[in-house]
Formats: structure tokens, C-alpha cells, sequence
């Protein structure tokens, strides 16, 4: 959708602030919250929204209030919605967020607005979250116990679960070179949470750290991978079981990349916690940034979420963008659901800045929220413009 030209946002305030005219019905209270916010009208959207106008409201297209602030460029009219409760998450028909229609408008400043908001709202239920699910099973518990194949192809194969998802495919081998490049940098010792196919611990050994150790969950992958002689290698430590039950008795390390299958953002949110104690001063982590994979502002939203939760456990991360078109379709011939959509992939490298890192991770109450940076969030959000757009 275009941004409206002056006179059609003119007119669309003037219906706003008067129903009766010209108009044979008068518009309910929504349809006139949607005219005021497309026309960026701030003081009538928190007028509107005070009388009684739902936020939430949306056209059959399933555009909202907040799609069509965002667009305009008001950010008192969007900051009026999310504080009358408007989704931030919401899509319209064709899986676009206001995020997306800030962006497609150029409105940087507005796309900074709502990934500030979303990220705060985040953090927040995933505390809340993290709580409420303390002392239930592993949620990757079925993965593992289910049988895996590895099959052979044009794209360099894949590795298969008994639903037909992949686990992890060849097309991820440069994303997996640039880790291992970034991971390997001081050449120490190193550690890579989840096997897979081999692919980042091949590119490891080309670096030649001076240890390497493996952690792999998966009975089957680990078979497969003694069968290609990783646990035989000079210098590798491969290791059977759940990084839950084997990672206190390991490190530290000089580089640590994550990237494991069945879990979720609050499982890795749960190793984080563990780098303090697992990574050296000055060393490096990485991981595999498959974070809301199907939608830009929602990737931006969860790649500052744990760049804020790093941050808070004395990590420093940036993001690179790498550009990466996995859309071909014959990548994905026999794959249930394909688990990357987007045209750019940010590589993380989050930096252990020293000793005053681990201390004041020591001292921070877990529970706590980091504050937002908006000069860091605005970075990546510039960062990522040209892909986040409609």
C-alpha cells in the first residue's frame, strides 16, 4: 500500500473529525479511528481511542489502526494505539506487520517506535514464560526419541525427521563457514552445541583450534557422526547427551557456537545464561539466527531481544548482513514446511568484553529487564530496511 498523498490524508482527517458530512450513514467509531490514524491525525486517534474505539479493529484486508499510523509517519498515533492496546504483532492478509508498513513507508523513526515497543513486550512475557514452565519436560523430548535420515542432493542434501521437517540442510554451509570463521577467530578452544550434518565442525577443523569439543542429543546423529570418525579425531571431544546434562562440566572455551533442533527461543535464552561460566574474556559466540524466520520485523524483534539478554551477561553483539536466497524450489523438494523465507541472514558475533562482564552477570537478578538501547536498535533496523519492506 502507498503512503496517501496529502489531499486524500486531508480528506481522510475530515471524515474523522466530522462523520455527517457528506456521508448518508455516519461511520462507526472504528471506521473513523482508521481515517484519523491513516492521516496521522495523533490528538483525534487518542481522542477516538478515548471514547471508546477499538484498537484492535480491522478492515476485511485485516489492516489496523496501527498498519495505517505506521504508515503515515505519526508516532504519537501509533504510540496512542499501543497504549490502548493495539497488537503489534498483527498481520494483514499477506503476512505484513505495521513494522512492515513503517518500512515500506520509509518511516525509520516510527519502525524504531514499534521495535522498542515490541521488544519491551517480549522480554516481558518471556520472563513470564520462562516461570511458568519451570519443571516441565524437554520440549525437543519426541525429536529425540524419533528416527532421522540424511539424504543426498542437488542443493548438498539434507537431514530429515520422521515428519518430514528438516533438521538442516546443505544450503546453510556458507552461513555455517562464516561461523565457524568468527567462532575460531583466537584459534583456542572451541565448542559446537549440536552436530547436524558435520558442516561448521568440518569448517572448524580448517582453522585448526587447539580443542574441539561437540555436543550432539540426537542418538541417530550421533551415530552418524561416529560413523564419519568425529569421535576419533585427533584434538575433538564428541560428546552424546543433552547440552542440558553435559555443559556444567565443560569449558571454558575461546569460541561457542549454538544451534540445536526441537527447542525454542527460551531454551537458548537458558544456555545464555550459562556463558558467563562457559566463555573465556575476550572470547566469542555465535549462533544459528533461524529466530521468526518467516517475517523481517519479527527476526528484527527477537534478534534485539538477544542482544539485550546478552548484553545483560556481559556480551557485546552485532549483527552482519548476509545475503542468503534460499527460495529455489528445488531446495526444498521434499520437505514438509521450509524454515527460511527471508532474503538476508544476520550473522551474530557476540564478543565476552572481560571480567567486568562475568561480574556484573553475577550480579544481575535474572528476573530483571534490560533496558532498551534505541541507538543500538536503530542500527539494526537501518541494517535491515531494504529487505523489511512490502
Amino acid at each position: 500500500m502507498a503512503q496517501g498523498q496529502p489531499e486524500e490524508r486531508q480528506d481522510a482527517a475530515d471524515i474523522a473529525q466530522h462523520p455527517q458530512d457528506g456521508a448518508e450513514e455516519a461511520p462507526s467509531a472504528e471506521e473513523r479511528l482508521m481515517a484519523a490514524a491513516a492521516a496521522g491525525d495523533g490528538p483525534l486517534v487518542a481522542q477516538l481511542l478515548r471514547d471508546g474505539a477499538e484498537p484492535a479493529c480491522e478492515t476485511e484486508e485485516g489492516i489496523t489502526p496501527l498498519m495505517l499510523a505506521a504508515e503515515s509517519g505519526s508516532a504519537e498515533a501509533v504510540q496512542a494505539l499501543l497504549e490502548a492496546g493495539a497488537t503489534w504483532h498483527a498481520q494483514d492478509r499477506d503476512g505484513h506487520t505495521a513494522g512492515e508498513y513503517a518500512s515500506g513507508a520509509k518511516q525509520r523513526h516510527i519502525l524504531q517506535q514499534l521495535l522498542d515497543w515490541a521488544v519491551r513486550a517480549e522480554l516481558l512475557l518471556g520472563t513470564i514464560s520462562r516461570r511458568e514452565r519451570e519443571g516441565e519436560p524437554p520440549v525437543n523430548r519426541d525429536y529425540l526419541s524419533s528416527s532421522i535420515r540424511y539424504e543426498e542432493g542437488e542443493a548438498g542434501g539434507k537431514l530429515m525427521d520422521e515428519q518430514g521437517e528438516a533438521v538442516m540442510m546443505g544450503w546453510e554451509t556458507p552461513l555455517m563457514e562464516r561461523h565457524a570463521a568468527i567462532i575460531c577467530a583466537s584459534g583456542g578452544d572451541v565448542l559446537n552445541v549440536g552436530f547436524g550434518m558435520g558442516i561448521i565442525d568440518g569448517f572448524i577443523q580448517t582453522h585448526k583450534p587447539r580443542s574441539h569439543t561437540i555436543i550432539e542429543a540426537h542418538p541417530d546423529v550421533y551415530k552418524y557422526a561416529c560413523s564419519q570418525g568425529w569421535d576419533k579425531k585427533p584434538g575433538v571431544r564428541l560428546l552424546h547427551g543433552r547440552w542440558q546434562d553435559v555443559v556444567d562440566e565443560l569449558g571454558p572455551f575461546d569460541g561457542i557456537f549454538f544451534d540445536t533442533y526441537g527447542e525454542y527461543y527460551e531454551d537458548m535464552h537458558d544456555f545464555h545464561e550459562k556463558l558467563p561460566k562457559l566463555l573465556r574474556p575476550g572470547g566469542v559466540y555465535s549462533f544459528f539466527n533461524g529466530l521468526a524466520p518467516d517475517n523481517m520485523f519479527f527476526h528484527l524483534v527477537y534478534g534485539e531481544i538477544a542482544r539485550l539478554e546478552l548484553g545483560r551477561l556481559g556480551l557485546e553483539t552485532s549483527y552482519a548482513p548476509m545475503p542468503m536466497d534460499a527460495s529455489a524450489a528445488k531446495i526444498w523438494e521434499g520437505v514438509a514446511n521450509r524454515y527460511w523465507r527471508l532474503p538476508v541472514y544476520f550473522v551474530p558475533t557476540c564478543l565476552m568484553k572481560g571480567l567486568a562482564g562475568e561480574a556484573a552477570a553475577a550480579t544481575t537478578d535474572a528476573g530483571q529487564l534490560p533496558a532498551a538501547a534505541p541507538a543500538a536498535g536503530a542500527a539494526a533496523a537501518a541494517a535491515a530496511a531494504a529487505a523489511c519492506t512490502r
